[in-house]
């Protein structure tokens, strides 16, 4: 083992839950678009995870939907019923029979779902606003009762979790999804209790995380996680600002939970809003909060080297990994037994049986222009 990644792979105990981590290392949530019709987990899924399960110490995994309204992908798992127990199993155990731990991302898409995934092709968020993006449709501003019944449906999203033996959830709080909605005045526009000053944007997030770990008490018979994902900023006007976020960390961080998820296109890169302030949006939470909950870091951390800098230097303890662990399923391996060399930094249009990747994220994967290197190595 190269000593230089040594504190890459010392152990980390989740500081509520008390679960312990075996590595620094976390598999980044990654959406698959490979699930059956039905919300269950497809075999190629299973295959997916099986193969990147061996090195890190938790596997996030792509986001389930906690109710109809609001699955956001084609190929999309569900956590919406006691009927997904069976498929949640299978990939709880996958996970956990190669030694990571297995944390279930849940999940409501609000405006960004497409209509045709969901009943009636209505989408629902905080306000009828569209996005800002070409086609967007208008969603309708959710009634009271229905805001109501989408924080209990992720209570019972964790239940579920529980029950099919998960080690934790973590609450999809970014990327521009259902509770970043509430969260945003750009998406937020209600004068109700649920919207208007930044406490009352807050309301929705805060009493998500509150069922969620309502469920944890009840139903946990044993060590169980909960972790939150937030993207610290908006390009929108109004949009969420870094100072918004920092009053939202702040409330977080008094909330029993074992981590918060900063995501961010690259950990390293400055503020979205304003292209003078350079400063690291992670570590800046990290500052504010990291003595009180641990902070994830990810975004463009592609080599050893990359994160270890982030953990040595940004103090900051857990890393996930997300596209490098599609090109190199074995990143943790290869670094903890000296091949740092061998891994994989481009994605060959050859390679997806050896990769074990989905047929529909494999497509997805060489398509989109400038997100992985892809090359043609013949």
């Amino acid at each position: 083992m190269n000593p230089k990644y040594v504190s890459l792979w010392e152990p980390f105990r989740l500081p509520v839950s008390g679960i312990e981590l075996k590595n620094r290392i976390i598999m980044a949530p990654m959406t698959t678009w490979s699930g059956n019709i039905d919300g269950t987990v497809s075999d190629a899924e299973i295959d997916y995870y099986r193969k990147r399960s061996g090195g890190v110490g938790v596997v996030a995994t792509a986001c389930a939907f906690i109710m109809p309204e609001g699955k956001g992908f084609s190929g999309q798992i569900g956590v919406h019923s006691d009927e997904m127990l069976p498929s949640l199993k299978r990939m709880v155990e996958t996970i956990q029979n190669e030694g990571a731990k297995a944390i279930l991302q849940i999940y409501h898409g609000g405006r960004m779902c497409p209509p045709n995934e969901v009943p009636g092709g209505q989408t629902l968020s905080a306000s009828a606003v569209a996005a800002e993006r070409e086609g967007a449709a208008v969603p309708r501003a959710m009634t009271e009762e229905e805001i109501l019944a989408t924080i209990k449906a992720y209570g019972n999203a964790t239940r579920l979790a529980i029950l099919a033996g998960f080690d934790g959830v973590e609450i999809h709080g970014a990327n521009t999804y259902l509770i970043q909605q509430f969260f945003s005045p750009h998406s937020n526009r209600r004068t109700d209790a649920w919207g208007g000053t930044l406490e009352k944007r807050m309301k929705f997030p805060l009493a998500v995380v509150d069922e969620v770990l309502q469920n944890v008490k009840q139903y946990a018979k044993s060590p169980f996680a909960v972790g939150y994902r937030l993207s610290p900023e908006e390009m929108e006007e109004p949009g969420i600002t870094m100072e918004d976020t920092l009053k939202l960390v702040d409330a977080l961080a008094e909330k029993p939970m074992d981590y918060l998820h900063i995501s961010t296109a690259n950990f390293w890169g400055g503020s979205m809003r304003d292209a003078s302030d350079k400063q690291s949006r992670p570590l800046l939470i990290q500052e504010r909060v990291g003595n009180k909950i641990p902070v994830i870091g990810v975004g463009s951390l592609h080599t050893p080297d990359d994160v270890l800098k982030v953990v040595e230097e940004g103090n900051l303890p857990l890393v996930a990994l997300g596209r490098e662990l599609l090109m190199e399923p074995e990143w943790v391996q290869k670094t903890q037994n000296g091949s740092a060399d061998k891994i994989r930094t481009t994605l060959s249009v050859h390679d997806q049986d050896e990769l074990v990747i989905p047929d529909n994220l494999w497509h997805g994967l060489i398509s989109r222009k400038g997100w992985l290197p892809v090359v043609d190595n013949e």
